[in-house]
């Protein structure tokens, strides 16, 4: 055998055992009459020696570099009391080493095999096999591994299937762009990878199987941001018949609650689920996903301003525009820092940020002398002003204001650290609207969300509510800032279904074209039905304290989609297109 232990197991109850360990030098240390080995595997860290009783061994060992693999055997001793190290987990013991083979040997590594590798991404991405043996990258794969582990037995012991469905499908408009396989045998003809499961578990409701789940590989062309890798991507993929919101949202509580308390015991849940409609988190906080651990909240200043003759303000009291303000409590802003808030605001899409201050002496500030008494009084008043209180305002198109408060009210937090990494706030987010406005279609409408979301009653609903003022039964799950979940309760009556196209314009003919595999299975009695997709990398990536979701892949691609590493995508060979009946058109 290679090795007797790993680098983590030995203890002083192993003094005077003989032992063999095998793997990686971590650090060497040739004193001359000795030498220091640290070796090192994917458990910990072991420290070894040599002295003149073993010359041959100091001899082989003058030639040995960080990063060899080596095999050792030697005897547990224990280290000198003054020199027991307490911060490590093998720091009572030492191994005095009998004998040394060379495994193999590694030429002069890129980067340093350490907590800080002072080398670019794009560097650790070409040698990630390297940066795998780095403790905070074998850590996040290790974590990954054990939620994956959660997970599973989890949902199994709540009685769910799993069940792996599909990679080769069919392209389904789902959002987003189809990664697509030409077909050999069928020319002419290509499959896609699945952007999610989605059709296939409501057809194994179809089937019977009332309660499904998978940690489902996902495919989309999307470009990629610091919370959504390129290409590929998993979720946490549950289906389950006869339910209503109430029950999905109670298996997803107790699954993020299990998990918290078995995965990062640490953290604390400091919004507990509560549930808000999607236009008051667009009113409170300028988005869908807000984080809700601070405060921060946009208020509307319409009523304020109702007589000012301030340019700005005027144009934020018509119709589609608002007058938006949020309050920074307590902190010390430089005016350095203001800038560098509104060339955020200027880089998101608006022309500027305004501000006034509350002091001992009274209001200052860039919009201070454009206000009236009044409206400096009641503005305070608004937001319950202290000395030292800062309110930012915002004026114009509700949509790109509201947004550009969202980012203002992010830096906030990450500027002040108005939120403890520790504490989660999780926030269901209910009531979107079921259509949006689109120009390009003949009724103005189309669906703002998934086509397939149930409205209660719809044939009802119809004649009574216009089609823009509709809610779906569609739901997010939001935690510090990221949406985390998202999917509804499903419509599982035919006849609804084809009134819900008909209203955006699509026709039974497109539905069948689009979904006919759907269509035609709820035919045969559909039970009623809803669940759920949770992001299993965005969640990890939350609850480990990452700020960018390539560090929980084991092998991430770049923010250009490529694998740099095995230099994916790559060129193809003519002869290989042929075969696919594929030419490659030329810029």
């Amino acid at each position: 055998m290679y090795r007797s232990h790993t680098c983590w197991e030995l203890r002083a109850s192993h003094i005077w055992s003989t032992v063999t360990l095998a793997w990686w030098v971590k650090k060497i240390r040739n004193l001359g009459s000795i030498c220091f080995v640290d070796l090192r595997d994917r458990y910990g860290y072991t420290q070894l020696f040599a002295d003149e009783s073993k010359q041959d061994v100091l001899d082989q060992l003058k030639d040995v570099a960080n990063e060899r693999c080596l095999q050792i055997t030697g005897i547990v001793v224990a280290r000198p009391t003054d020199m027991i190290n307490q911060h490590m987990l093998t720091g009572e013991i030492e191994v005095h080493i009998q004998s040394v083979t060379i495994l193999s040997r590694s030429k002069v590594l890129p980067f340093a095999i350490d907590d800080d590798p002072k080398t670019s991404e794009e560097v650790r991405m070409k040698y990630r096999y390297l940066d795998l043996r780095r403790k905070q990258i074998l850590t996040n794969i290790e974590r990954r591994a054990k939620m994956n582990h959660l997970t599973r037995n989890w949902f199994t012991e709540q009685w769910f299937l799993e069940v792996q469905t599909p990679i080769f499908t069919v392209s389904s408009p789902e959002g987003a762009r189809d990664y697509l396989i030409p077909s050999r045998v069928n020319p002419g003809h290509f499959y896609a990878l699945p952007q999610a499961p989605q059709q296939y578990k409501q057809l194994l409701m179809v089937g019977g199987v009332d309660k499904y789940f998978q940690i489902a590989p996902c495919f989309r062309d999307e470009d990629p941001r610091a919370d959504r890798h390129s290409c590929e991507f998993y979720q946490i993929d549950c289906e389950m018949s006869f339910v209503h919101q109430d029950d999905v949202f109670a298996v997803v509580e107790k699954y993020i609650k299990y998990l918290i308390q078995h995965f990062v015991p640490h953290k604390k849940i400091t919004v507990d689920f509560p549930r808000l409609p999607y236009e008051e988190a667009m009113a409170r906080y300028g988005s869908d996903k807000p984080d809700m651990r601070f405060g921060c909240e946009l208020h509307s200043l319409q009523t304020i301003f109702t007589s000012s003759d301030f340019p700005l303000f005027m144009e934020g009291r018509n119709a589609w525009n608002d007058i938006v303000g949020l309050k920074l409590s307590g902190q010390s802003v430089s005016r350095k820092e203001i800038d560098s808030f509104t060339d955020l605001v200027k880089r998101n899409g608006w022309s500027g940020l305004g501000y006034i201050k509350r002091d001992e002496t009274g209001v200052s500030g860039s919009l201070a002398s454009k206000l009236s008494e009044k409206e400096k009084k009641d503005l305070t008043d608004e937001f319950d002003c202290v000395a030292w209180d800062i309110v930012f305002i915002m004026a114009g198109d509700v949509k790109t204001v509201r947004a550009c408060m969202n980012k203002l009210r992010l830096a906030l937090r990450d500027t002040y650290k108005l939120s403890d990494p520790n504490h989660l706030g999780f926030v269901w987010i209910l009531d979107f609207p079921f259509f949006e406005e689109n120009p390009d279609k003949p009724n103005g409408l189309d669906f703002a969300h998934n086509p397939f979301s149930y409205i209660q009653g719809w044939l009802e609903v119809m004649t009574r509510t216009p089609a823009k003022d509709r809610k779906t039964t569609q739901y997010d799950l939001a935690c510090n800032g990221y949406e985390i979940l998202s999917w509804s309760i499903r419509n599982h009556d035919p006849e609804v279904l084809i009134k819900a196209f008909e209203e955006a314009w699509y026709g039974v003919d497109e539905i069948k074209k689009r979904f006919g595999t759907m269509y035609e299975a709820f035919q045969y009695g559909p039970p009623p039905h809803g669940g759920f997709a949770i992001g299993f990398d965005r969640l990890l990536m939350i609850l480990v304290d990452e700020d960018n979701i390539r560090e929980v892949y084991a092998f991430p691609k770049s923010w250009r989609a490529q694998d740099v590493m095995m230099g994916a995508p790559s060129v193809i060979d003519t002869k290989e297109l042929d075969v696919l009946g594929i030419q490659v058109k030329k810029e």
